[in-house]
């Protein structure tokens, strides 16, 4: 996140938390822009895990809206590998033939970052 818009980010972020009747510390080092939830949820809880997926998508969306990034750490290999095609658009088709160059049957975390 630019540090220039880390502020809005995250009072935007705290607001979508609250409307969702949710529980998420945020957490953090905002220095470089980088700040992450912690939502204390009932992973059994199906309503509680769509609110809380909706607030993790809202976050990322207005990141990447702002100039920041879908991870600047955490969650690409699985959770926020759906935003690459929104962050990096076509120059994630030459990742994946970088990957398919190097690593050609895929044995190299397989399903992780880019799909195969």
């Amino acid at each position: 996140m630019p540090i220039s818009r880390l502020a809005e980010c995250i009072l935007a972020t705290k607001r979508d938390i609250a409307a969702a009747g949710l529980l998420a510390p945020l957490v953090g080092h905002v220095g470089d822009g980088n700040f992450h939830l912690v939502f204390v949820i009932d992973p059994d809880n199906a309503d509680e895990m769509e609110r809380s997926q909706a607030v993790n998508d809202q976050m990322v969306g207005r990141a990447l809206s702002m100039g920041g990034t879908c991870t600047g750490e955490h969650g690409v290999g699985f959770g926020k590998m759906h935003f690459l095609k929104a962050e990096h658009g076509e120059a994630l088709s030459v990742m994946r033939q970088v990957k398919l160059a190097l690593d050609p049957q895929n044995i190299m975390n397989p399903g992780k970052i880019i799909d195969i």
